[in-house]
């Protein structure tokens, strides 16, 4: 089959890879447009754009496609059976979707209907969700609304997922997928199967606010938010006027959501009675941090302007954080 491929993080490059593998055609890449980077402020190639060259292909990086009058006929003089998308990190408007006879073909990682949008990984990993998977499906004028062509078997989370982890997971299955269905879209044996709409859920566009802790949440709910925003936006609070970034916890048996301090006994009285959200104690060389259900133990953390550290070197430097309320005033 002839394909243009849309993608640009390592992921995606996978996905690529696995089309070229099959003996696919690939006739054009687009991608992400370079952008600086790092205290240099070197400009930085995508993944896929890195890949694609290697492998001597044509790769195109527009900004958009506001005026895509000329993008839209070298697609067509470029006669692709099929269009495929894989962490492209543009919608593509109508007009595009409209150029390949076979249709836009996307891997989106969740079990569609669930998790349509942006952040269907992140949203698996807040929500405590055991089981995920991956969809490839074809793409309509509606955010992931398009028909399924072929799901993975539900894939089992651990519990201690990050969500840069269980991305790269999921896009691995993607890969692995893709070149079979392309090949039954092809023969026919692979039927568009309407979504179920009344069982559709939809995300949202990350925000920075998003990773600022609430220590009245629950325990497991920060733990979570610890997990599900890595690598971005982080989760962050403050501290003597400083930014703190949280970037390792342990939840604490107990600390569940729907528990309370009262009904901790394993609590030394003095942390269970007078331990407020935010709160920060330092028991046995150990960084406690109050939660709405009680302690849960910091593990690593990074100040503003520093390093990150585990928990012991940071306590070493900074013992005075004892005590203090974190998010407020210490």
């Amino acid at each position: 089959m002839r394909i243009i491929f849309f993608g640009s993080p390592r992921e995606a490059a996978d996905s690529l890879g696995a089309l070229i593998s099959a003996g696919h055609d690939v006739v054009a890449v687009y991608t992400r447009p370079d952008r600086r980077a790092g205290r240099g402020r070197e400009k930085s190639q995508t993944p896929v754009k890195v890949f694609a060259e290697k492998q001597g292909l044509p790769v195109f990086t527009p900004a958009g496609f506001r005026n895509s009058a000329q993008e839209l006929d070298r697609m067509a003089d470029a006669n692709a059976d099929v269009f495929v998308v894989v962490a492209y990190g543009r919608i593509l408007p109508a007009d595009i979707l409209k150029v390949p006879p076979m249709g836009v073909v996307n891997v989106h990682p969740s079990l569609l209907p669930m998790y349509r949008g942006p952040s269907p990984v992140v949203m698996a990993i807040l929500d405590g969700q055991t089981h995920t998977g991956v969809t490839v499906m074809l793409l309509d004028e509606g955010m992931d609304t398009g028909p399924v062509l072929a799901q993975s078997p539900p894939v089992r989370l651990a519990g201690r997922e990050r969500a840069a982890e269980l991305q790269a997971r999921l896009f691995k299955e993607g890969a692995a997928m893709l070149p079979a269905v392309l090949t039954g879209l092809q023969d026919g044996t692979v039927v568009p199967t309407p979504q179920d709409d009344s069982k559709a859920t939809v995300t949202r566009l990350l925000d920075r606010s998003d990773g600022e802790i609430d220590w009245s949440l629950s325990g497991e709910q920060i733990d979570r938010m610890v997990r599900a925003y890595d690598p971005w936006p982080g989760t962050f609070t403050s501290w003597n006027g400083k930014g703190l970034k949280i970037l390792d916890v342990e939840l604490l048996s107990g600390a569940g959501i729907g528990a309370t301090t009262e009904s901790r006994p394993d609590l030394d009285s003095d942390y269970r009675l007078g331990h407020d959200p935010g709160k920060v104690v330092v028991r046995g060389g150990k960084l406690l941090i109050g939660t709405g259900t009680g302690p849960l133990e910091i593990t690593r953390l990074q100040l503003e302007g520093r390093q990150g550290v585990a928990a012991d070197e940071f306590l070493r430097g900074r013992p005075d954080i004892g005590g203090a309320t974190l998010g407020g005033q210490s």
